[in-house]
């Protein structure tokens, strides 16, 4: 494999899968403050995602096939997708307890817009 075909998959699959690239003409002075937003930015990001992934692992464990018997999430490629089809799943499927993680679900789907 290429290291521009490794950097493709790098974008659309990796780690860097959804986010962009931005060029910006700040002053020299002002440089660090961008770059260190970018940085706050990028590091809340991978939060949320890894805190999405979480309410979907463990929905999986606690729910299996009793919520999710004709769901297929691995045929989804976005995280946010994946966690707002769960988060219905659980919600018009579930006891109680499913409907209450499947509305944290969406509070943090609409807190990361």
């Amino acid at each position: 494999m290429s290291a521009k075909e490794r950097i493709k998959r790098y974008r659309e699959t990796g780690g860097a899968a959804d986010l962009v690239r931005v060029e910006v003409l700040v002053p020299r002075a002002r440089r660090d403050e961008i770059v260190s937003v970018a940085a706050e930015f990028r590091s809340k990001h991978r939060i949320e995602k890894d805190r999405l992934g979480e309410f979907i692992r463990m929905a999986t464990e606690r729910y299996g096939l009793r919520v999710f018997d004709n769901i297929d999430i691995d045929k989804l490629n976005d995280l946010s997708q994946k966690a707002r089809v769960v988060a219905n799943a659980l919600m018009e499927r579930g006891d109680a307890q499913a409907y209450a993680m499947g509305r944290k679900m969406v509070s943090e789907l609409r807190d990361a817009r």
